[in-house]
């Protein structure tokens, strides 16, 4: 079984499909998915499909979503025959029932989700060890794996919403980290047009508006790169009612300080190229 959850719900069974188009029971298979190969109590699936208002039929309910998604299972195993002619696995064998909940059972199948946290995490261990090279290549494939807004097209409820925050958060966090390797690598000009996309959609987020200076900066575009520095400022101070960072006051005070004739000057003595914790919440308009 092969899951994406990064985009699109997409679940197939032997190269076919198995999601459903009524809303709740894809609600069902999105969280089964989300834990495949886990045990997902009842009382979980209730709470996800009626935030804590369950009707009193929540238990028949559910299980015949997952007679539904069985029945989408078995049309998707079928052809599929092992030695004899037997089936290779049941409906049943995918969708299992165990005491107290569901299992998703993958067989070895690939998850976008499990793919993309493995390939991040390479990507922070090439950059610990100053690989940035690597750590680009590996943070763009891990990246890729999104086509969209997690869980898309699925009506989510608190667990499935939590699970979108934090994949977004860990999304954002690879994308500042490859950026940082991409900094590191001398490409600021390739940055710039993906960087000015960037800090407009997220228009609070710190190091995002630091890698487009030191960028704009490192490209000959001093004026520029201190206009993002103010175009920043000015909304901290007005909606959240804060001053930039520290360090990007110092990036601020070292374009500033720059020669005209100069303008890939180095950044201050804390390198603002370096790895480092996100910034401050990142803010979608």
């Amino acid at each position: 079984m092969d899951i994406r959850l990064l985009g699109a719900l997409d679940v197939t069974e032997n190269g076919v499909s198995v999601a459903p188009t009524a809303p709740k029971p894809r609600q069902v298979l999105a969280l089964l998915a989300l834990r495949a190969d886990q045990l997902v109590p009842v009382a979980a699936l209730i709470e996800e499909l009626w935030a804590g208002t369950p009707p009193r039929s929540a238990r028949t309910t559910l299980q015949t979503y997952v007679l539904q998604l069985r029945e989408h299972i078995a049309t998707a195993l079928r052809g599929n025959t092992g030695p004899g002619g037997a089936d290779a696995r049941s409906a049943k064998d995918v969708l299992v029932t165990l005491p107290g909940g569901y299992l998703l059972a993958t067989g070895g199948g690939r998850s976008d989700i499990r793919e993309f946290e493995r390939l991040c995490e390479l990507g922070c261990r090439a950059m610990d060890e100053g690989d940035f090279r690597g750590a680009s290549r590996v943070l763009r494939r891990a990246l890729d794996l999104w086509s969209g807004p997690p869980f898309a097209g699925v009506a989510t409820g608190a667990q499935l919403a939590v699970e979108a925050r934090r994949l977004e958060e860990s999304r954002l966090c690879a994308l500042d980290q490859r950026i940082e390797a991409d900094l590191r690598l001398g490409r600021h000009r390739e940055l710039l047009a993906e960087l000015t996309v960037l800090t407009s959609r997220y228009r609070t987020h710190e190091n995002l508006h630091a890698q487009f200076m030191l960028a704009l900066h490192r490209s000959g575009r001093r004026g520029e790169a201190l206009h993002v520095y103010q175009q920043l400022r000015t909304l901290l101070v007005r909606d959240l009612g804060l001053e930039p960072s520290a360090r990007l006051r110092r990036l601020q005070q070292s374009i500033l300080a720059a020669a005209a004739d100069n303008p890939g000057m180095a950044p201050p003595p804390d390198d603002l190229s370096a790895p480092r914790p996100a910034g401050r919440l990142a803010r979608a308009t």
